[in-house]
């Protein structure tokens, strides 16, 4: 079985805001481009679910790719982007000068963002579900997500510290896949899938 994480395509904060979970902005025409072109490279695959963050940017990158792939759009809170609590919606600008931002960008491990959700316990819920996926009898699915909980799971897989978390580069609509045979997980390079 194969499970592809697909970030969500872009939108017009990338880069400058903190969206979080309170701003929840729609894709930008760039994005639009970007789902179709991931709706396609999806299209010769075996998918039997697609899944998809509640927040609209995810939403709006897994309708079009449910809808070439002929399947029903499930929204999973188990997909939802990470809670940075009382930073989100906050510009990068402003996070700049915050002493705890810069601990938390240094110590993911260890450090939380004030009033949210630690990654250990993002990595916990996102690949408690993808885990759950893979016992599936099913031959591939798709979810939609964000960037913190696709690189937690990816990190995961791979054995990478939580504190590496800047090794792992998640761009907006990207793919990456994990693979599940026998029970067992494992990070596929997109170029062995046809997808890159």
């Amino acid at each position: 079985m194969r499970i592809h994480l697909v970030r969500h395509a872009s939108h017009d904060l990338i880069g400058k805001r903190l969206c979080g979970r309170s701003v929840d902005p729609g894709l930008n025409p760039r994005g639009c481009e970007e789902v179709r072109t991931l709706a396609e490279k999806l299209a010769a695959e075996f998918i039997d679910l697609v899944q998809t963050s509640p927040l609209r940017r995810a939403r709006e990158t897994a309708q079009p790719i449910a809808d070439r792939l002929r399947r029903r759009l499930e929204t999973t809170p188990a997909l939802d982007e990470i809670d940075v609590g009382d930073w989100s919606g906050m510009e990068f600008d402003v996070l700049s000068h915050d002493r705890q931002w810069h601990a938390w960008n240094s110590r993911r491990g260890s450090v939380i963002p004030p009033g949210g959700e630690g990654m250990r316990e993002l990595q916990h819920r996102v690949v408690s579900h993808i885990e759950a996926i893979g016992r599936l009898p099913i031959r591939g699915a798709v979810l939609v997500s964000h960037a913190e909980p696709i690189r937690a799971v990816l990190m995961h897989y791979r054995g990478i510290a939580l504190d590496d978390f800047a090794r792992v580069d998640v761009s907006p609509a990207s793919i990456n896949t994990i693979t599940v045979q026998r029970g067992v997980a494992a990070v596929t390079p997109l170029e062995c899938l046809g997808l890159a």
